[in-house]
């Protein structure tokens, strides 16, 4: 049996890949990964499991509201880890590494994730203004406008953050007198533009209303907590 070269360095390729990809999280299934990019470091496979417990904790809670991280990768570039064994341990190794991951978190310029609904509303034409003044005040983005055959009905579909959908359907009604029935069904996750990190922005105020909400401090954590001090 003759194997061309390219499939077998593609498969190769690949059978590299999966090795240098520890875990994912947070609960080993996650949209977060951890990736090995080191280069002769020993007893490197000493602390792998270590360093997954401590990727798996720090994913489920996030170093800006404890929210689960989504959509980042944490590269291994490089590891010194002491002669003793008895140094490398998990107590060691799992708290530092949480707060490596903390720490890179925040200084990769992160931004907030928030729910985003797609709405599916039906309405006659007269509706239509009171839909779309709605909308614009809730941020909701009309993507797709119909009108439905043989009928005087209009099919909107539009995009809707969740945390602007409380009271959507209630506000929607009294604009257009009744006349539109929205159905709101979970789509997919948005990028705040804003930075959570800088003080009077709404993804700022977001975060502070989590974390009153949780019971945490009101203010972040610096990046200060999470450096080591020799």
């Amino acid at each position: 049996m003759c194997v061309p070269r390219s499939w077998l360095r593609s498969w190769l390729g690949q059978r590299f890949l999966q090795k240098k990809i520890w875990c994912f999280g947070p609960e080993t299934t996650g949209p977060n990964m951890v990736v090995d990019m080191c280069k002769g470091v020993q007893y490197l496979n000493e602390i792998k499991d270590s360093v997954v417990a401590g990727f798996q904790w720090a994913s489920k809670e996030g170093a800006l509201a404890e929210e689960n991280m989504r959509g980042i990768c944490f590269e291994v570039c490089d590891v010194v880890l002491h002669a003793d064994a008895i140094h490398r341990g998990g107590g060691q190794v799992i708290p530092t590494a949480r707060r490596v991951i903390y720490a890179s978190q925040l200084t990769a310029k992160p931004r907030l994730l928030e729910p985003v609904y797609l709405v599916e509303i039906q309405a006659p034409e007269q509706a239509l203004g009171g839909i779309y003044s709605v909308l614009n005040q809730k941020r909701g983005h009309v993507f797709e406008e119909m009108q439905r055959p043989g009928t005087p009905l209009y099919n909107i579909k539009a995009y809707l953050p969740v945390v602007e959908s409380f009271g959507f359907s209630g506000t929607l009604r009294a604009a257009t007198s009744g006349q539109a029935f929205p159905q709101c069904v979970f789509d997919h996750w948005d990028m705040m533009s804003s930075d959570p990190l800088e003080t009077g922005t709404q993804a700022h105020q977001l975060v502070l209303d989590i974390r009153k909400r949780k019971g945490l401090k009101e203010q972040m954590t610096p990046l200060s907590e999470f450096e080591d001090k020799l």
